[in-house]
């Protein structure tokens, strides 16, 4: 019987990892990222994000790139599964964790999703977010990016 897992904060021994789980999933892979192209983003100190790797068995399966005070809220610039580890619950799990941490701390939670990456958009939708709108030719030309909110109500009490 394997340990349940664990959530920790991510670490630079972490980044060959992460990479290639990047490099192995939707929407990176569509939108012509390799492994290379995270060295830079992914190296420590992480610039402004907290990350936060979620492990089964000692292995790093996921991680998650959170950036504080955007739009009145946070922004999830990344969370990535393992392409061997989708479907399994742990993103799910990661993102739970995050949003236990946002919601101490502020009232909304952003995210945007490609518009080709419908599993993604289904996965937020579960989780409570809603889409806010589309932004045309973000990445790429021809797709557009799907800002997603999910919160824990307004702001400011009238």
């Amino acid at each position: 019987m394997s340990a349940p897992p664990s959530i920790r904060p991510y670490q630079g021994e972490d980044r060959d990892a992460v990479a290639r789980m990047l490099a192995d999933s939707d929407p990176w892979k569509t939108l012509g990222y390799t492994a290379q192209d995270w060295d830079g983003f992914l190296t420590v100190p992480l610039q402004g994000r907290e990350g936060f790797v979620i492990e089964t068995d000692g292995t790093a399966a996921g991680m998650a790139l959170l950036r504080q005070r955007f739009l009145l809220g946070d922004y999830l610039e990344l969370l990535v599964v393992a392409p061997s580890a989708q479907g399994t619950g742990l993103g799910g799990i990661l993102l739970d964790h995050l949003e236990t941490l946002v919601f101490a701390r502020t009232k909304n939670l952003f995210v945007c999703v490609s518009d080709f990456n419908q599993k993604a958009r289904q996965f937020y939708e579960r989780h409570g977010y809603r889409k806010i709108g589309p932004i045309p030719n973000f990445l790429i030309q021809g797709s557009a990016e799907i800002l997603m909110r999910k919160t824990s109500g307004p702001v400011r009490k009238s």
